[in-house]
């Protein structure tokens, strides 16, 4: 998880990197496949979280 946002792309500040995280973070809670899981997001094994 950390080589993907932390280590992958390229920022110029700290800030900048702060800024990316939360979308990262959804990312990679709600897009991204996840192999350990079925190739599934992470989220999509939640099933009481309302809304």
């Amino acid at each position: 998880m950390g080589e993907e946002w932390a280590l992958g792309p390229v920022y110029h500040s700290e800030d900048e990197r702060r800024t990316a995280l939360p979308a990262w973070l959804d990312h990679y809670k709600r897009i991204r496949l996840h192999t350990a899981i079925g190739k599934r997001p992470p989220l999509s094994r939640l099933t009481n979280v309302p809304g």
